[in-house]
């Protein structure tokens, strides 16, 4: 049976308690240092924490070592690196090569989203030089991502929920040149997310103040069955900068579909962790903050809209009926000049909104619930409870218990007996196991009916197995380890550009034993401003304004409008964009005047 495995973030080890008791088989969560989220790093005592929390349930930690790594920083990267292996860290997700020249402990290691694998010869060669995981590109089609997933015999590993960067992940230096914050050191600048004007070649401003880069979110929830299929294993949702109210209510969310899909297909798939999620709500993607959602290029390229062009903001959940609304609540909708708006809710009347402040709501304007005071106070207090499945056996020599992970413990029986002088009913001291991770699911007595023991002894009897328990488990569990680099795997091109992201002398080494040829450092290394792609995409202004020029059917006189030369700005930036319409591929490429 193929393992299923649901990966969410984790900003800390609080949220990625949540993220486990809520039914994640693994977490990811960012290092002291070098993690593409710079403000979500975390202490060795934090991922430690949370590694023996997961690993009581078989669940996963993987470390995000994922940003470039500069050449005086080489050592320090290595001795984090050990220092996660000690703790227990079950794998490090890399963008950076150098890890691979380093001298690093057998740790598993995860090809990262920012290595930008979108064909099958990239993940192959992944594959060859010891990659365990590989994370694929975001902008893939349910067709594509099967053709590379039956290309490799490791478990590749998809984003299914969450923001989406607009270029292809870990070719973005927008942030980097623009306001020298680079988005592959962990501080990207969301140059994305900001206002433009759209130009023309001949001046005219097309769109003025629109969101043109800023995507709607990621929702794959309707493509799961789909995925799996194409023979996705690992599930993974963004948002390492998210609250714990969001990585509860997605996670919830995905586990419910993904469990859907297993119970379907008994014999074919299996959760890759163990144990059962009481969860005390049911599960709403639009609770959380999103965008507006998109499957993306999931189901191919589709004439849909894939931005949100008029903010960036939250748009949480469409109200069809304002007795939805509670006191307490906030609504959001677009005024009567186009600008999003939000108010807070006093109440209800008749039908009638009765705002915190006066506002103006344009005749069949959209409401969203963008707070929901309700939900707040839900999600802010304990609203799962996570436990493992336990048979036990008392007999007169020992207490034994085998739980479905498949570890197993035993106490012997060196407490105070007598005859029994009344019925005991040992079953009721081991039924709800005290406050532990267990559960009791067959429960079977050989003692001795004569024999009575303490209700104590047997309290603490039963403290014992559980300690027992977790020893063996902690003793067992399965670490996946580090593969073997084939020295004689070429990688797929012979020269790699700064978008290659090369940042030091052992990432430089390990792509010439590789055969590359020609390596352009790092846009982070250069001196000089650069002028070439500041991103690639697969997504394209023209194809979301409605005016493809391989759509025969916009009329000539707006394709000749939005021909190239065509340019956006914001406040002191330019950028010219660029067209590959056979590739259907979008550059922007940095025009801001020298000063």
């Amino acid at each position: 049976m193929r393992a299923l495995e649901l990966l969410a973030p984790a900003a800390n080890a609080d949220v990625a308690r949540e993220a486990i008791l809520h039914g994640a088989d693994a977490v990811y969560m960012g290092g002291p240092s070098h993690g593409a989220r710079s403000k979500a790093a975390n202490s060795l005592e934090e991922i430690e924490a949370t590694v023996r929390f997961a690993h009581l349930f078989r669940a996963r930690v993987y470390v995000t070592v994922n940003t470039l790594v500069y050449e005086r920083e080489l050592p320090a990267v290595e001795r984090m690196v050990w220092d996660l292996y000690r703790i227990g860290v079950d794998a490090i997700i890399v963008q950076d090569m150098s890890l691979l020249r380093m001298d690093l402990p057998p740790i598993a290691l995860h090809a990262s989203t920012q290595c930008d694998t979108r064909t099958v010869e990239k993940a192959r060669f992944l594959e060859d030089v010891g990659f365990s995981q590989i994370v694929l590109a975001r902008e893939l089609s349910i067709t594509e991502i099967g053709e590379i997933c039956r290309s490799v015999t490791v478990p590749v590993e998809c984003f299914i929920h969450g923001a989406l960067c607009v270029s292809y992940s870990g070719r973005c230096a927008a942030s980097c040149v623009s306001v020298g914050r680079s988005a592959n050191r962990g501080e990207c600048a969301q140059m994305c997310r900001m206002p433009y004007d759209l130009i023309n070649g001949r001046g005219e401003v097309l769109e003025r103040g629109r969101y043109l880069l800023s995507l709607r979110d990621f929702n794959a929830s309707e493509f799961i069955p789909a995925m799996i299929e194409a023979g996705v294993s690992s599930f993974k949702i963004e948002g390492r900068l998210k609250d714990a109210a969001y990585v509860k209510n997605v996670t919830a969310a995905y586990r419910r579909i993904i469990d859907d899909v297993i119970a379907a297909h008994p014999g074919l798939y299996r959760r890759s962790s163990f144990g059962s999620s009481d969860i005390c709500f049911t599960p709403q993607l639009d609770r959380s903050f999103n965008r507006g959602f998109t499957p993306y290029f999931l189901p191919g390229r589709r004439q849909e809209t894939m931005a949100s062009l008029r903010t960036p903001k939250s748009m949480g959940e469409a109200i069809t009926d304002p007795s939805q609304l509670r006191a307490g609540d906030g609504i959001s909708f677009f005024n009567q000049r186009g600008e999003y708006e939000g108010v807070g809710v006093n109440g209800v009347d008749r039908g009638r909104i009765i705002g915190a402040r006066p506002f103006r709501l344009p005749a069949g304007a959209e409401i969203r619930r963008t707070y929901s005071l309700e939900w707040d106070r839900l999600m802010s207090r304990p609203t799962a409870k996570r436990t493992i499945w336990a048979d036990i056996t008392l007999t007169d020599s020992a207490l034994t218990a085998t739980d479905e992970r498949g570890v197993s413990g035993s106490v012997t029986m060196d407490c105070d007996r007598s005859p029994a002088e009344r019925p005991m009913d040992p079953q009721r001291i081991f039924a709800k196991l005290g406050n532990t991770h267990y559960r009791l699911r067959n429960f079977r007595n050989d003692l001795n009916p004569a024999t009575f023991i303490p209700a104590s002894q047997l309290t603490e009897m039963r403290r014992r197995l559980i300690d027992a328990l977790d020893r063996a488990n902690e003793a067992t569990y399965p670490y996946d380890y580090r593969r073997a680099e084939n020295d004689a795997a070429e990688y797929p091109e012979r020269h790699i550009d700064s978008r290659g992201n090369v940042a030091n002398s052992l990432a430089r080494r390990f792509y010439e034993e590789h055969g590359v040829r020609e390596i352009e450092p790092a846009v982070e290394t250069e001196k000089k401003r650069s002028r070439q792609e500041l991103m690639t995409a697969r997504y394209c202004i023209r194809r979301e304004l409605g005016c493809c020029l391989k759509d025969r059917s916009v009329p000539a006189a707006k394709h000749a409008r939005y021909a190239a030369p065509l340019f956006i700005s914001t406040g002191p930036h330019r950028f010219r964009l660029s067209f590959d319409c056979v590739r259907c591929e979008m550059g922007v490429i940095d025009d801001t005047p020298e000063k």
